[in-house]
């Protein structure tokens, strides 16, 4: 009886994908009900409930089989990360730069001194500490745009993080050489792997971006296939880098960095998704929730412990130390420190690369990097809603609905500020006259 199913049945990516959509969406309206509690900590435990840890009604080979939709979702929201670098502006946000290379510098420097106390050191300690100066963007423009938060801290959180995730891979990518000699590589690869991953990926987002923006000039007059063009353009992005073997996470954050830098007019950088890309939200912490690494936390605790509190030292004080030395107000510097806490995306794929790469280091690396990831996925939602609420940027709570606002419509709207005011708001202080939306 061939035209009987085979048994034990086997699910496929298309069903595991309505799985974690389904079980999210009913995890984010119970997380609904109390209105202090974000919706991605309804999506993770979830997660958590189906996956492995407890029921397995996600299997490990379910997660394997949807990796790559986590992926596009993944990159659609490192696009819109990448959207908040304008880097015409870069030079009158010398502030925030040099912010982000404090906090970054002093994020490595506290985890890699850190972990040396309970007994891991050497390259391995390093990969680690790169892997701490990234900053997770996800669980920032979900919360953001729940509470429908605009101004300042949130403005300037935004492109911290999105500063934070170009140090980490390029600090990853210094790191690369030690290791290919550690393991008796020969000198060409110790050098081409490196520039091959930081440049190429980096090519790929700069030609999509720029095939992209001219693709949207050229059929502007029909602006409903405008989506289609993004959307088409960030998962070519991911595809072609997974044929070419670049970083799947960097190529789109580059892409949406030339857009944006690229872009006069504004024709796709300030595109709604609507609706529809809170699918990718749940659908990436569903999977968060179903992979976390338990085991990994009861066996590397003195490690993670000492990760996640020396990252979170290291950002809170870097942040707000270098904040109101230059200016901003301490509770305004304080809060956007706190908003960098939680780490996964482009934390994950680093793990990944140091795992398929050097198996013997990746082992340690991976067991608490990815115990990190969970604790600090578990705890940052709540904490960056806290930290929002704190900030006194402009919040909207009264109809909290799914739907992210366009980037920098509200900038596109209001009045240009004064030289002086975006000097005030780079310090992360609030400018007197203007107020910002949150770029995307």
């Amino acid at each position: 009886m061939d035209f009987l199913p085979g048994w034990p049945l086997s699910a496929n990516t298309l069903f595991f994908f309505g799985f974690l959509l389904f079980c999210g969406a009913l995890g984010g309206y119970v997380a609904h009900r109390w209105r202090w509690l974000p919706s991605i900590t309804g999506f993770m435990v979830v997660g958590f409930v189906a996956g492995p840890n407890v029921l397995g009604v996600i299997s490990a080979t379910g997660l394997a089989q949807s990796r790559i939709v986590v992926d596009v979702a993944l990159a659609l929201i490192l696009y819109r990360l990448g959207l908040s670098i304008d880097t015409k502006r870069l030079g009158h946000e010398r502030r925030v730069v040099l912010v982000s290379l404090t906090e970054s510098a002093l994020s490595f420097c506290a985890v890699y001194f850190g972990l040396g106390l309970v007994g891991v050191s050497g390259l391995t300690a390093a990969v680690i500490a790169t892997i701490a100066v990234s900053s997770s963007p996800a669980v920032l423009i979900h919360v953001a745009h729940e509470l429908r938060a605009s101004g300042p801290v949130t403005e300037r959180a935004m492109l911290l993080v999105a500063l934070n995730n170009v140090l980490a891979f390029v600090a990853f990518a210094a790191v690369l050489p030690a290791l290919y000699g550690q393991a008796n590589a020969p000198w060409t690869v110790m050098l081409g792997a490196p520039l091959y991953q930081v440049l190429g990926s980096g090519a790929l987002g700069l030609a999509m971006g720029g095939l992209l923006h001219l693709a949207a000039r050229k059929t502007k007059a029909a602006g409903q296939y405008q989506l289609a063009l993004v959307i088409g353009a960030v998962m070519m992005t991911v595809g072609a880098a997974l044929v070419l073997k670049l970083s799947a996470l960097f190529a789109p954050l580059v892409l949406g960095m030339v857009v944006r830098s690229m872009e006069r007019a504004k024709l796709i950088a300030g595109i709604e998704f609507g609706a529809s890309f809170e699918l990718f939200f749940i659908v990436l912490f569903v999977y968060a929730g179903a992979n976390l690494h338990v085991t990994e936390i009861l066996e590397q605790w003195p490690a993670v412990l000492v990760f996640v509190g020396a990252r979170a030292a290291a950002k809170w004080l870097g942040v707000g130390g270098a904040g109101v030395a230059l200016g901003a107000t301490p509770r305004q510097a304080a809060t956007t420190g706190l908003l960098l806490l939680p780490m996964a995306g482009l934390a994950i794929g680093l793990v990944n690369t140091t795992l398929s790469l050097f198996p013997e280091q990746g082992a340690l690396v991976g067991a608490v990097v990815l115990a990190a990831v969970a604790l600090l996925e578990t705890v940052g939602p709540p904490i960056a809603a806290r930290a929002l609420r704190w900030s006194g940027d402009q919040l909207d709570e009264q109809d909290v609905t799914p739907v992210p606002p366009p980037a920098d419509t509200a900038a596109a709207d209001a009045p240009a500020p004064s030289a002086a005011a975006v000097d005030t708001a780079a310090a992360g202080t609030v400018p007197t006259q203007t107020s910002t939306g949150p770029a995307a």
